[in-house]
């Protein structure tokens, strides 16, 4: 029987953490030489190159996802075939990616490939080190083109696609411009542009700005270019080009065949053009990251050329980098700025990333002591009765998954306070609300697969862009779906048979944002939502905006991992407890590193960080106070965003208790306006129960309403599970994993 258990989890789950005897060969891209070329390498051919294949897998060809919706026939999707390369249209593809922009519309509007914002248009291809604009109420990277490069001899630009993805990965996407004969392998945080020329190509570059001089090295491979906003670029190339300057602003050279890479000196400082020159000679083509054990990422970047490569590394990549297990070496002094903070230069093709451990726990970490239990119980046993008299009439997959987790959340405090009275008609509730979806008899709406990309929509979605919050075009899935897998998660733990009758529907909504694998019969695209490069999701999806991908609520991208670990948990499934612990960990410090803003902060500027104790909307390119669906000063919103849904995991989320103490001073006189709503103010006092949890209690046996995901059930066991704090000692996440104390 365990054989079998076994064998059924393997199913589900397409990528084991151990490594297969046979690993699987990438067919995308050629294999590093054991050893360092003397000589420039190959310029690559410009065929569109098939996916890489992001982790090894068994020779043996594994099942398929067991199930799928019904199909969808959407009037609102995208055409993928307009710049996608046509062998890679047979596999699902990523819809909420950090180079989404390049495959929406005209595919030109930029993309922030760290440390340079890229954009594409008529065969050529613009680069800029942005510079940054902020005031209190947000902060951007200013496009400028300061180096454009284009074919001299490509006089109809617009007769052809102006570019073509032929190959992308977790950490690197490839576009090649055929009207030109360029390709360029754009890998995150590399200092250099690296672009294959083939055909004895002309190469033009050229400028908004004026330029200043164009200086050559003896052996014409290495060129200086000044320009007149005091920006200085290097040109690298793999053997001799002639550029000679044609007016102001304009560089030309006669046919070349090879590499060339482009870098900006981001500071004067000599060290910084020898670190330049020094790592020219190696590129990296990809970049993968695997999953080799929990709570542990691996990059694998794929280098040509020879010598070490340089990369770059964001402040939690440093903050997560183990020096003892990577084959690296930090240059702190060589800096390039960011919206992200500074981009540090690392020296290494692969490193370790370990994010703090985290425990996965259906019950708050602290319990509640026996004597709150009578009010607890008093609140729980009126919920649960209201849950037959006030039936859900939304068919809004986001709110009715709001309120489905909710009564979840009434099942597993009604455990905790050992008081299972309640929980059969908890258990019929949830059936009654959950099947619906599942086998598609809800009214109004319901589940589809989209085949076009690869993946989960609503009906109502599939027919207006804006219904379900943009469901049809892939924004907010693992908002939605988050939200059902905990109720789903919950429903399997207190009925196991229910569980075993409907695991392939919940595995394949699980799927739809939290697959691992790339294979070519996957029904889903690897990690739709979760950017493995800055280590968090971004929920907007098929949508061209002109800042990148964006996310609001952290939390809600929190309870999305952590609930498919919940869900774990109840199938005894540990790879899914393993992989979706992992991604709740890295989601927590990506919420505390970019969204939570600490008074002493210096990660953002100072008028911003004045001004500011959560960011509202995180874009890739924008920080943003204000929120979707209110302005800035409503604070009590945009703290209470953050925070929803109330749940175990959020006291690991919030576990800085000097930092919520800021947060909630900052956000309680807002709640002197006006039209304040009851469920906004629910948050704020959950928060201050932190650190004083005789006046938040007060403050919330006084509310008169909640918000629709939350209970005053909920909000009592919350303050109740509270224990008493040291600030100091309540800064990180890692004190949450228990089983870390005896693992030194």
């Amino acid at each position: 029987m365990l054989k079998k258990l076994k064998r059924r989890v393997k199913t589900i789950i397409t990528k084991p953490f151990k490594k297969p005897r046979k690993p699987h060969k990438p067919p995308n891209t050629k294999s590093p030489s054991p050893s360092p070329s003397p000589s420039p390498p190959d310029s690559p051919k410009l065929e569109p190159e098939p996916p890489p294949t992001m982790e090894p897998q068994h020779s043996k060809k594994l099942p398929t996802f067991p199930f799928l919706f019904p199909k969808a026939q959407s009037t609102v999707l995208p055409d993928p075939s307009l710049f996608f390369a046509p062998s890679l249209l047979s596999s699902p593809l990523p819809t909420n990616s950090f180079f989404q922009n390049f495959t929406l519309k005209a595919g030109d509007q930029p993309e922030y490939i760290h440390p340079y914002l890229i954009k594409s248009s008529l065969s050529s291809l613009s680069v800029s080190y942005p510079s940054r604009f902020h005031n209190p109420s947000f902060i951007y990277q200013v496009f400028n083109a300061d180096l454009i490069i284009s074919a001299s001899n490509n006089t109809e630009p617009s007769s052809q696609k102006s570019h073509i993805i032929s190959s992308y990965s977790d950490l690197s996407v490839t576009l090649d411009m055929p009207a030109a004969n360029f390709r360029f392998f754009l890998v995150r945080g590399s200092p250099f542009l690296t672009c294959s020329i083939v055909n004895n190509t002309p190469v033009s570059i050229s400028t908004i700005h004026a330029i200043l001089s164009c200086d050559a090295n003896n052996s014409l491979t290495k060129y200086t270019i000044k320009l007149n906003n005091n920006q200085t670029w290097f040109l690298y190339s793999s053997s001799p080009i002639s550029l000679s300057q044609n007016g102001v602003s304009l560089l030309t050279s006669g046919g070349f065949t090879g590499i060339i890479r482009i870098a900006v000196l981001p500071d004067f400082d000599p060290q910084y053009q020898s670190i330049l020159d020094r790592f020219s000679s190696c590129y990296p083509v990809s970049g993968d990251a695997v999953f080799t054990k929990p709570f542990c990422l691996e990059y694998k970047f794929q280098k040509k050329g020879w010598g070490d490569l340089l990369m770059l590394a964001h402040p939690l990549h440093l903050n997560m980098l183990s020096i003892d297990d990577s084959n690296v070496s930090v240059l702190e002094d060589f800096k390039y700025k960011s919206i992200d903070g500074d981009l540090v230069g690392v020296v290494g093709d692969s490193w370790v990333l370990k994010p703090h451990s985290v425990s996965v726990t259906w019950h708050s970490i602290n319990g509640n002591r026996e004597e709150s239990y009578d009010e607890i119980i008093s609140a729980l046993s009126k919920d649960v009765e209201a849950l037959n008299s006030t039936p859900i009439t939304t068919n809004s997959s986001y709110f009715y998954g709001k309120l489905i987790a909710r009564a979840a959340r009434l099942a597993l405090i009604a455990e905790e306070v050992s008081f299972p009275d309640v929980i059969p008609a908890i258990r019929k509730y949830l059936r009654d609300t959950i099947e619906p979806w599942l086998d598609g008899t809800f009214n109004g709406n319901g589940f589809l697969y989209d085949g076009k990309w690869g993946g989960i929509v609503t009906k109502q979605g599939s027919l207006d862009s804006g219904a379900d919050f943009g469901f049809g075009v892939y924004n907010d899935h693992h908002y939605h779906l988050g939200y059902f897998l905990y109720a789903i998660a919950v429903l399997v733990k207190i009925d196991p048979v229910w569980g075993r009758k409907y695991r392939p529907q919940a595995y394949s909504l699980m799927a739809d944002f939290m697959n691992l694998g790339r294979r070519e019969n996957s029904n889903y695209p690897r990690l739709r939502c979760f950017d493995l490069y800055k280590l968090h999701s971004w929920a907007g999806g098929l949508t061209e905006f002109a800042d990148g991908r964006n996310q609001e609520s952290t939390s809600e991208a929190v309870n999305a991992y952590y609930s498919a670990a919940l869900m774990g948990l109840a199938y005894g499934d540990t790879h899914l407890v393993a992989i979706g612990s992992t991604l709740t960990a890295m989601e927590i410090q990506a919420a505390q590193t970019w969204w939570h803003i600490r008074e002493e902060d210096t990660l953002y500027d100072k008028d911003f960080t004045r001004e500011n104790r959560v960011v509202g909307v995180l874009w890739a390119n924008k920080r943003d106070s204000g929120l979707w669906f209110a302005p800035p000063d409503w604070r009590e919103c945009r703290l209470g965003i953050q925070l929803l849904p109330l749940l175990p995991i959020s006291e690991v989320l919030f576990s800085d208790v000097g930092f919520v103490r800021q947060l909630v001073n900052w956000t309680l006189p807002a709640l002197g306006r006006e039209g304040v709503g009851e469920g906004w103010k629910g948050f704020v006092y959950s928060l201050e129960g932190i650190y004083d949890k005789d006046s938040a209690l007060q403050k919330i046996r006084n509310l008169n309403g909640y918000d629709d995901g939350n209970s005053l059930t909920n909000l009592l066991w919350w303050i109740h599970s509270r224990g008493e704090v040291d600030e100091e000692e309540c800064s990180g996440g890692g004190k949450f994993c228990w089983f870390g104390h005896y693992c030194h």
